[in-house]
């Protein structure tokens, strides 16, 4: 019997390249949505460095390739923007294919959710 195909919301609060968390979450949710489930990802908080476009970090994977990845994978990801107001990061700078939202984004993000990771 096939197991049940589940939704899972990512909120990442964490910048791109402070700690491994980011990296860790979107590999997770590339192999979910490879194995056939549902992702939401919530950048919130430093978390939106994470959908900044144009990355080139000397030491770490980067986090863009990740994202884009997952979005081409059929992954939802919306960016906080009080947030990325409060950071200076302008809708331009943003990989395409994340969406600006509110709390209420957020919210039904979670209402869909099977699963809800906070990293």
């Amino acid at each position: 019997m096939p197991e049940k195909i589940k939704t899972f919301t990512i909120v990442i609060g964490n910048g791109a390249y402070s700690s491994e968390r980011p990296y860790t979450m979107l590999r997770f949710a590339y192999t979910a949505l490879l194995e056939g489930h549902k992702i939401n990802i919530f950048l919130v908080e430093d978390g939106v460095f994470v959908g900044k476009k144009g990355q080139n970090p000397s030491t770490y994977d980067n986090v863009e390739k990740w994202i884009r990845d997952v979005i081409d994978e059929g992954g939802e990801i919306k960016a906080c923007g009080v947030c990325i107001k409060a950071r200076g990061v302008s809708a331009e700078e943003l990989i395409e294919g994340i969406e600006i939202t509110t709390m209420n984004g957020f919210v039904d993000m979670c209402v869909q959710a099977d699963n809800i990771l906070f990293s």
